[in-house]
């Protein structure tokens, strides 16, 4: 599927992920988004609110246990990152449209899968958007580079 006219909703509120065409659901998944709050400010791990757009897709392809490390996948047998927070099976990393979160790219904020699985449905992340893997990889094989995003409490 193309992603001509899709975008994704994002509710904090609701903690879920809505991919739309037009006023048209076509999946809805249950998301977990920044357990520190809502924010923009470097170093804050708050998930920005707004206008995003996916700026990059990473991971095509790859194994659903797939571990990134700064983006690049971890070959098994590799160390673990020393952090609780791993970014797994895909990343969609968004890019902020609007002044106020402009920083959203170089804040390295993504759509991506977990190992906190269980946490799904609530505030638990670093700031990004996890997904259960299995969400995220349909998620990233139904939307192309620059689906517009709008992230709202």
């Amino acid at each position: 599927m193309q992603s001509g006219g899709t975008k994704i909703d994002i509710s904090i509120r609701a903690q879920r992920l809505t991919l739309k065409r037009g006023e048209e659901t076509l999946r809805s998944y249950p998301v977990s988004t920044s357990r520190f709050g809502v924010g923009v400010e470097h170093g804050s791990l708050k998930t920005p609110l707004g206008r995003f757009r996916v700026a990059e897709k990473i991971g095509h392809g790859l194994p659903s246990e797939t571990i990134f490390q700064s983006r690049v996948p971890l070959a098994p047998g590799d160390p673990l990152p020393p952090t609780e927070d791993l970014v797994m099976s895909r990343i969609l990393w968004l890019d902020g449209l609007e002044e106020d979160n402009a920083n959203t790219r170089e804040r390295f904020i993504y759509i991506h899968g977990t190992k906190h699985e269980d946490k799904i449905g609530r505030p638990a992340s670093h700031g990004c958007i996890r997904m259960r893997n299995a969400d995220v990889i349909e998620l990233f094989d139904l939307v192309d580079e620059d689906t517009p995003v709008v992230i709202q409490e």
